[in-house]
């Protein structure tokens, strides 16, 4: 039963109006979520940010790339970046989860955000979704002076299955001596194929993200039958990783009564112990997706909080 959970007032009351989330039907989630989000987008205030999307050369072989880039408007000099990466599970979701995110980023951080709508599984499965990431990242870097960035001022930024992306490619472009990347700013990662920590195995009954959510997810991404076995890549599951030192610093946010809290719990620390400045942050009271809840008051902190990370961070 969710009542045996102790979720923040204000996000319980708000329970009853959130989506379910049940990616056993693709074809259906995905109808639902389009359908969804644009209406939301259409209605979206941009004042004070140019939007516009552009499509650049995606991994060797694979198709173009679309990112959303939003810039700042009447903000001089060269900009600091964030490469936002959405979540879905891997299987779900494009720019439009995040636009309203997106927007807030651009102009609390006067930053020029992009947004990388990479391919999903399971129709496109690891590493594909990380190569698009990567591809992007690099798109970002190399023109920097074109789009009046600062190349050494790009953080990135995900949400959940975005999360681990994001993680995944501080490892890649460390390990391929790839773009230079200043913070990595995780909110509820997904990091661990294995499923076996106490929140992974306890939080079956969960809002919006459950243990069968993260196993469907999971297969979905790295093939039936891969899951927990030796053979699965550090760059599909950063909590793998052996060696985490020379990663850029990082900020990692957990909801409480979520499965995946304690990976991007033991995640922050391995950090830490590789000698990453790292800030660990768990929101009291939350499941997993109650970002959307945005009226909550332990939202708008959590909300003040992850902007004035990225301000520091990007030297704002």
């Amino acid at each position: 039963m969710l009542s045996r959970h102790r979720f923040d007032p204000e996000l319980a009351a708000a329970l009853v109006m959130m989506p379910e989330v049940d990616i056993s039907d693709l074809d259906m989630a995905r109808a639902a979520q389009t359908e969804q989000l644009a209406v939301v987008v259409a209605a979206t205030d941009t004042t004070g940010v140019d939007v516009k999307e552009v499509s650049v050369p995606g991994p060797a072989g694979a198709p173009h790339l679309r990112l959303r880039i939003y810039r700042p408007q009447g903000v001089q000099g060269l900009l600091p970046a964030v490469y936002s990466i959405h979540g879905g599970g891997f299987v779900l979701g494009s720019p439009d989860v995040d636009h309203d995110w997106n927007l807030l980023l651009c102009r609390e951080l006067g930053a020029l955000v992009v947004s990388v709508d990479y391919r999903l599984a399971p129709e496109h499965p690891f590493p594909a979704p990380l190569e698009d990431c990567y591809a992007g990242l690099c798109w970002l870097a190399t023109n920097a002076g074109g789009l009046d960035i600062r190349s050494d001022r790009i953080a990135l930024w995900g949400d959940s299955a975005g999360a681990g992306l994001a993680a995944a490619l501080t490892l890649l472009a460390r390990d391929r001596g790839g773009p230079a990347v200043c913070f990595q700013h995780l909110c509820s990662p997904a990091l661990d194929d294995r499923l076996v920590t106490p929140s992974a195995r306890l939080f079956t009954d969960t809002p919006v993200w459950n243990r069968r959510s993260a196993r469907l997810s999971w297969d979905a991404y790295l093939g039936y039958g891969v899951r927990g076995t030796a053979d699965v890549s550090p760059y599909a599951a950063p909590a793998r990783a052996v060696t985490l030192s020379g990663l850029p610093p990082a900020y990692v946010s957990v909801m409480e009564f979520d499965p995946l809290r304690d990976e991007g719990i033991d995640y922050a620390r391995a950090l830490l112990a590789a000698s990453v400045p790292t800030q660990l942050h768990l929101i009291p009271g939350t499941f997993h997706g109650a970002w959307a809840v945005e009226h909550a008051a332990v939202i708008q902190r959590a909300t003040g909080e992850a902007i004035t990370v990225l301000r520091s961070a990007l030297g704002r």
